[in-house]
């Protein structure tokens, strides 16, 4: 399954410079990596533009997001992580209470087209 989600940076050029940096190539901590692939989350990618981020996420059978935000929640490697991170994201004006990343609404697709 696939999944779109946004989020914004703070609209500072040193934030930006230091979210692609964790970013990189090979930047990732092990752990992270390990738990997005624990969670059967099978390719994740993140665009950015100006200061708005898109992640697109390929889930497999096994994904359960409620599983993932619990498992998330009691390990100290992915809280310290999303601290880090939470320096630098900035919610969606429209995202629900204590959510990060906003989901999108498919409203075209190619394929039902004739």
């Amino acid at each position: 399954m696939r999944h779109v989600l946004l989020i914004d940076l703070a609209d500072e050029a040193d934030a930006i410079a230091q979210y692609e940096a964790w970013h990189a190539s090979g930047a990732l901590p092990p752990a992270i990596g390990a738990s997005i692939r624990a969670a059967d989350i099978t390719a994740m990618d993140i665009y950015r533009s100006g200061n708005r981020l898109v992640m697109l996420m390929e889930t497999g059978p096994g994904f359960d997001p409620l599983a993932k935000a619990a498992a998330d929640a009691a390990d100290p490697a992915v809280q310290a992580w999303e601290a880090q991170m939470s320096a630098v994201q900035r919610p969606l004006p429209w995202a629900l209470p204590d959510a990060k990343w906003t989901p999108t609404t498919r409203i075209f697709s190619l394929d039902e087209q004739p």
